[in-house]
């Protein structure tokens, strides 16, 4: 028997995804800069949360960690992330930004508990479905959907 060599024709619903760093790095390189050590760490921290996350917590981290970075250098940098594609914003409150991280996951929606200040990871994967068949009819690919619904205790 002989094994032909696979085209990406067949096999249309694989998408390779390049690493986060070269994602970054190419994002950097088109605004004219540079992929900085302190901007490595911002990322490496990032990618080892889970769920939402403040900017807070990746000056935490970070300072715990022993490297040194400044505020303004990680609140730029998450705007870079974000313009990458990277990070998303997630609506939360009025007082304080979150984010998650978008690149290569699966797309996470959230309940948010307004009175208690509260994110509840919800997973509707008919929503997935709707989003690509709207895509699909619309002759475009979705890079990611975000789906938060603000409520109250009852």
């Amino acid at each position: 028997m002989k094994l032909e060599p696979m085209s990406s024709l067949d096999l249309p619903n694989i998408r390779i995804m390049e690493p986060l760093c070269a994602v970054f790095r190419r994002k950097l390189k088109s605004e004219g800069l540079k992929y900085t050590p302190e901007r490595a760490q911002v990322l490496d921290t990032i990618m080892r949360f889970d769920g939402l996350f403040e900017a807070e917590r990746i000056i935490d981290d970070l300072k715990k960690s022993g490297f040194r970075v400044s505020k303004a250098t990680v609140y730029r940098t998450i705007k870079l992330l974000q313009d990458a594609g990277i990070i998303q914003r997630v609506l939360f409150d009025q007082e304080q930004s979150h984010y998650q991280l978008v690149y290569g996951q699966k797309p996470r929606d959230f309940i948010i508990r307004v009175d208690t200040r509260e994110a509840i990871p919800i997973d509707i994967p008919e929503l997935v479905a709707i989003r690509e068949r709207l895509c699909r009819d619309h002759g475009v690919r979705a890079e990611g959907h975000r789906l938060q619904i603000f409520a109250t205790g009852m």
